[in-house]
């Protein structure tokens, strides 16, 4: 069993998709979104409401939504922007935040949407739906306007995002999110009164990666990297499992049976103890401890690319698993995504087909996506690791 420490990353990857210049808001031209011939706008337009919206082909049913999921026509905006173009951002981590602070930094609004409360973030807030109206995207949620935006970001994924996208006219960008396998993994926390024992001492690591342990991947000691060697309260531990033990042991993660709870807790902490070369049974039990199912944790492939972007619909997507699991890439796909974005609005929607970013690009699997595998197998990237990974190996 093998732990190692954090690999020393570059920030220099970060790379803009076209040169980057300061942002010009062109002159307000009326626009429309249709798959038909435009016609002349009403002197009173009205918001897209159940009661004026033009019904679509498909219905609402169960059967229509999965028909239209299949078979849903590409938006295609075909005016200018506006003259104050603001995009919407439905997701509120890292990517998205940098994505915000990117876009305001090129003189673009944006509003962020997240369910967990900086850049106006609206929280606790989960986009339900996505509807191209009058050269605009307006989304709500569960009926609740949430506003009109010139573009759109989508900075999360999983069943989610797959829903989101389903019959928004994106099939293009649909596509490439559901190509994404995402692995489940377990998460522990535990805080014990005391230093965890290690050897003929104590656990003096802040974090560590662990082989050869098969429910346990990664531990970090939270206590000591918050506080330093001055806390005297209790040590916090967070485990993370494999993606093979979570795979074995997966529940509802909204409803995770007691039985199930306490199996997999005993389990990891088995593990820990066998990472740290403790004789069985002396690891010290925890004074208070949580498990829960990381259901979307870490990506089994990756485009290897910074974004994707649909000039046509005006939308685009940005996370950490189009590079790697980090959290610097989540900052990266965020900040390319937000220039591209600017390029595309300084442009005027000119030339669109010269915009589009990553929607044919075909995944490529990754070799171990433990939490501490963190594999460069199938990504082309230009961040690169300038020290070695020091590490060594744990008595059993």
């Amino acid at each position: 069993m093998a732990l190692s420490a954090l690999p020393n990353l570059s920030s220099s990857f970060l790379f803009h998709l076209k040169t980057q210049k300061s942002f010009k808001p062109p002159k307000p031209i009326t626009i429309t979104c249709s798959s038909q011939e435009p016609k002349k706008p009403s002197k009173n337009p009205q918001r897209p409401t159940s009661r004026n919206r033009k019904r679509t082909p498909y219905g609402t049913s169960r059967r229509s939504i999965l028909k239209k999921t299949f078979t849903q026509e590409q938006v295609k905006f075909t005016a200018g922007v506006s003259a104050d173009p603001h995009v919407g951002i439905i997701g509120g981590g890292m990517a998205g935040l940098l994505c915000a602070l990117s876009l305001e930094k090129r003189g673009v609004k944006s509003t962020v949407f997240d369910t967990i409360s900086m850049v106006n973030v609206v929280r606790p807030c989960c986009i339900s739906k996505l509807e191209p109206f009058n050269g605009m995207w307006h989304l709500s949620e569960n009926g609740k306007p949430r506003g009109e935006f010139d573009a759109i970001v989508i900075a999360h994924n999983g069943k989610c995002a797959n829903r989101l996208l389903a019959s928004s006219g994106l099939p293009l960008i649909a596509r490439q999110m559901k190509r994404l396998g995402l692995s489940s993994i377990w998460a522990l926390l535990a805080a014990f009164e005391h230093h965890l024992p290690m050897g003929d001492g104590n656990v003096t690591f802040q974090g560590a990666f662990i082989k050869g342990v098969d429910s346990v991947s990664w531990m970090a000691n939270n206590s000591l990297k918050l506080l330093g060697s001055q806390g005297n309260g209790p040590h916090c531990w967070t485990f993370f499992s494999t993606a093979v033990y979570g795979k074995q042991n997966k529940v509802p993660q909204e409803n995770i049976p007691s039985q199930t709870a306490e199996k997999v807790k005993t389990s990891m902490l088995e593990g820990v103890e066998a990472a740290l070369g403790l004789p069985k049974g002396s690891l010290p039990r925890p004074i208070y401890s949580r498990v829960q199912l990381w259901g979307a944790a870490l990506p089994t492939n990756t485009p290897g690319i910074p974004c994707i972007f649909d000039p046509h619909g005006r939308a685009g997507i940005c996370g950490d698993w189009l590079l790697r699991s980090n959290l610097e890439s989540a900052a990266l796909s965020g900040m390319a995504l937000a220039n591209h974005i600017a390029d595309y609005l300084q442009s005027d929607g000119a030339c669109p087909e010269e915009l589009a970013v990553g929607l044919e690009k075909e995944f490529e699997a990754i070799e171990g996506h433990d939490i501490g595998q963190f594999a460069l197998a199938g990504v082309e990237s230009s961040l690169k690791q300038h020290n070695e990974m020091s590490a060594f190996q744990l008595a059993t």
